[in-house]
Order: C-alpha cells, then sequence, then structure tokens
C-alpha cells in the first residue's frame, strides 16, 4: 500500500489558484504608481489622475518549487493525464531534489480603481488610491510532496509532522491617502494611511497535523484543523457533528444585498506605508520603506468550523494514476470521503482577524547623469511565518516627462536568471506604462487538441504590471520655479 493522504490537497491549490513578490521594476520608475512601493517617492508629472479599472492592473503569481516545464511536456498534447509527473516513465525523483522545506504557491491580482495625485509649490505631493486586492497563499512542507510522490514504500514506521501545511485567500479593498514632503533640503518623508474593507476571506490551518506509516503500509493520520471562512458559505453537519455538506447561500445577494457584500462594510480594518528618501550627495541617494502594516476584522458571513480526528488512510497517490490503476478524480474523491467520515467539527461565528503582508523595502540610486540612474533594492515580504526576499539590480533611463524606462536583474524566489524592464511612454497628457519583473528566456510550444501555442519553460514568476494615467505639468519645472522665489 501506498500513501493516502494529502496529495489531493497539492493538486486542489496548483489549479485552483491559478505572495508575492514585489514589483522590483517600479521602484526607481517616475511613475504615480511609485510611491505604492515607497510612499515618500514622486513621479515627474505635476497631477496625475487615474483612469477608473484602467489606470493600474498587477497580477503576480509566485511558487518556489516547481516551473512550467514541471507541469506541461513539450510536444504534447495538454490535457490532465500529459503532465510529466503523471506519466508512468516519469521520474520523480528529478523533481523532488529541487523542493524545500517549506514549499509555497501565491498568486494575486490587484486593481487601481481610482488614483489621483497633486503636486504643491512647497514641495508636498498627495495622493488617493482606490485598489481591489485579491491574493492567496498556500504553503506545502517537504515531506507532504515527497509522501504524495514516492507513496510510503520506504517510510513503514515513520511518522512525520505536516503541522505547517496551511493555505489562506483575502479579497479586500484598499482606501489609501498619503503625502510625500521634503522635510529638510536631504531628507524626503512619505506616509499613507489606509482604510481596508474586507470582501471574503478563507484560512485553513493546522493545529496539529500527524501521519504515521503503519507496518501494513496504511496511513494512521491525527489532524486537529482550523477553517476561518467570511463569506457567502453555508457548513452543514449532521448528528454526529461531521461535515455533511457546502452550499453557496444565493441568498446572499437577494434584494441589492450584493451591494453590501462588495463594499465589506461589516469587515473593516486599518493599513500605513512610511517611507523615507535621503540624498547624500547630488549622485547618490538611499531610501528605505515599511508597507502593508495593518488588519482586517472579519465579522460578517463568519464561520469557524474547528474539526478533529483519527484517519486510516488506504487511498491511491501520484504512482497509482501514472501506473494506471487510478485517476485524478479517484484520487480527489478517496481523500474527500475519509476527511467527511472522520473529522468531528465544532462550529461558532465568532470574528476573526488577519494581517496584512508586511513588506520591506530598501534602496540605493546612483546618477550617473541627471537622466541615467543604476539602482540596488533589496525586498523582503512576510507571509505568515515565512519572509521571502529578492534583490534586484537595475539601470533607469528617465527622460522628464516623456520616457521612463528601467531593465532589472531579481535574484529572488530560488531563481537567479529573473529578467525584467519597464517602459512607461507619455504623449500629450496620457502615459500608458508595461512592466514585466521576469521576462522568460527560454520557451516549448505545446498543443490543446487543435490549437497550438507557445509558454515560457522554465518559469516560476509571473508579475505584470499595466496601465494608463492621465498626466499634467512637470515637477522639475514647479522646484525651479520655488528655487527662484
Amino acid at each position: 500500500m501506498k500513501t493516502r493522504l494529502l496529495n489531493v490537497f497539492i493538486l486542489a491549490f496548483l489549479f485552483m489558484s491559478a505572495a508575492g513578490q514585489n514589483s522590483q521594476v517600479l521602484y526607481f520608475m517616475k511613475l504615480p504608481q511609485n510611491h505604492l512601493l515607497n510612499p515618500a517617492l514622486t513621479p515627474s508629472g505635476r497631477i496625475y489622475v487615474g483612469i477608473p479599472g484602467l489606470t493600474g492592473f498587477n497580477v503576480n503569481i509566485t511558487n518556489n518549487f516547481f516551473s512550467f516545464s514541471d507541469l506541461i511536456t513539450k510536444g504534447v498534447e495538454i490535457s490532465k493525464n500529459s503532465l510529466p509527473f503523471l506519466d508512468p516513465g516519469y521520474d520523480p525523483q528529478t523533481f523532488l531534489d529541487k523542493i524545500k522545506k517549506l514549499n509555497y504557491l501565491a498568486p494575486q491580482v490587484s486593481v487601481q480603481l481610482i488614483g489621483l495625485g497633486v503636486s504643491f509649490r512647497n514641495d508636498l505631493y498627495i495622493f488617493l488610491d482606490v485598489i481591489d486586492h485579491a491574493e492567496a497563499n498556500a504553503v506545502f512542507p517537504r515531506d507532504l510532496i515527497r509522501l504524495a510522490f514516492l507513496g510510503n514504500g520506504d517510510f513503514a514506521g515513520q511518522t512525520f509532522d505536516l503541522r505547517d501545511f496551511r493555505t489562506e485567500a483575502q479579497y479586500y479593498r484598499e482606501i489609501g491617502i498619503g503625502f510625500s514632503k521634503k522635510i529638510s533640503p536631504r531628507l524626503r518623508i512619505g506616509a499613507t494611511g489606509k482604510l481596508l474593507y474586507g470582501v471574503a476571506s478563507g484560512e485553513y490551518s493546522n493545529k496539529a497535523l500527524s501521519l504515521a506509516v503503519d507496518n501494513d503500509y496504511t496511513n494512521s493520520l491525527a489532524a486537529d484543523i482550523s477553517l476561518r471562512v467570511s463569506g457567502p458559505v453555508d457548513f452543514f453537519l449532521d448528528t454526529e457533528n461531521k461535515l455533511d455538506d457546502i452550499k453557496f447561500r444565493d441568498s446572499r445577494f437577494d434584494n441589492g444585498g450584493w451591494r453590501s457584500f462588495m463594499a465589506g462594510s461589516g469587515n473593516t480594518g486599518l493599513g500605513l506605508d512610511l517611507g523615507a528618501e535621503y540624498e547624500i550627495n547630488q549622485k547618490i541617494f538611499v531610501s528605505a520603506a515599511l508597507t502593508d502594516l495593518g488588519f482586517i476584522r472579519w465579522k460578517s458571513d463568519v464561520t469557524n468550523m474547528n474539526g478533529h480526528g483519527d484517519l486510516t488512510l488506504r487511498g491511491i497517490d501520484f504512482a497509482d494514476i501514472r501506473e494506471g490503476s487510478a485517476t485524478l478524480d479517484d484520487l480527489g474523491k478517496n481523500l474527500a470521503d475519509s476527511l467527511i467520515n472522520s473529522i468531528t467539527f465544532s462550529r461558532s461565528t465568532d470574528p476573526f482577524t488577519t494581517y496584512l503582508h508586511t513588506g520591506l523595502a530598501v534602496g540605493g540610486k546612483f546618477n550617473v547623469t541627471d537622466k541615467f540612474s543604476i539602482g540596488l533594492l533589496s525586498y523582503s515580504r512576510k507571509v505568515d511565518r515565512q519572509v521571502r526576499e529578492a534583490v534586484t539590480v537595475s539601470a533607469n533611463l528617465n527622460l522628464g516627462n516623456i520616457l521612463s524606462t528601467t531593465l532589472a536583474y531579481t535574484a529572488g524566489n530560488a531563481s537567479f536568471s529573473n529578467i525584467g524592464a519597464g517602459l512607461g511612454v507619455r504623449g500629450g497628457f496620457v502615459q500608458y506604462y508595461f512592466l514585466v519583473d521576469r521576462i522568460p528566456l527560454t520557451w516549448s510550444r505545446v498543443s490543446t487538441g487543435n490549437n497550438s501555442f507557445t509558454m515560457p519553460a522554465n518559469w516560476n514568476t509571473i508579475n505584470i504590471r499595466m496601465g494608463l494615467n492621465l498626466v499634467f505639468g512637470n515637477r522639475k519645472a514647479i522646484r525651479a520655479e520655488d528655487t527662484k522665489e
């Protein structure tokens, strides 16, 4: 018998989620959105107005343990049976050699609904942003993945601690008002205060989760789990307090209820960004920012589920699928049935709190000329109990209001071949920008039956930011006038 356990969870989040890292490329560009990374930074224009829904769109999908080439076989038609790790000839050790102690998958999407920034003659810059965020984070411990791929044939008599397996997802709205101000000839500071409104949230964690591989190659699972949800979902328990059904509550959206749901008025929180930039001399600038300090208190549509139980699993794993004796559907159904029949739940509607993923940016810039600079940026982001880090070196060209462009190299996310680029172009009062933090260098051709297309091969991070701004005036010209006065 082989491992029966939580391999399905891996599949569930691989295919349901599709974090993160910061947009490193944006930091040294003179775009209105750079204050999202450090509120002390200012753009080249005097006034900017965001076009609702078009001014800022950001997609970030990051993981630290698999690439596109690990999921899709080159030259093979895409289907659930063409994934390399399900192929009969696949050597799982090739994949397992790359995994970490803690492996994560973190998709993020944000849309800037409103943007506004205005510069004043005393070198004060004030800005307003309304941004919708949707993000998720799933963490898989190394032993969970090893058991899923190898089965339990070599692990008889061993017990594995899997409590680090967890996942969370939130959708919330941020309304931020901030300023950037020069308080001395060399020091500029900035801050953003945020009101946060939570739309929906879900969080799964383990107080205890251990798997014992018995001598007869069955698996004994001891679970003490927690599920916290804020959203229109109902959980039904049977007379023995075991999960009987889960249903989406359509009535939540009747009679205009969708308005209050999307407004998130029942789930509120606060956030704060702090930043500074210091001019050492005319050539060298250093800066730092602490972003996304904050929390959301979830009070509406709340369900807390706490479950515990001991399971004996005699299921299937990826090896059975490769051998053709089972399918992915069998794998999912087997685990779901085992959990439903064995876990006893208690339920409450108590409010709960989630915290933003705080980021720390530390940067330095050397101005080779007044238009060309070399930048160095370190960015760290705390996600639950993990700190995720990246370092970027960039060459930046800023030609006043007309052109802002960057070419960057980033080391991070267990990868050292990350080439990024950004381009901001202004014609009249319309400014278009497009940034990508990783440009794929190798590509593979795949097909989906009658059609085929090219996709990146060794790619574990997607970070794209783009949008349109309406930009007026020139900050440099304004500062020159102030100097004369």
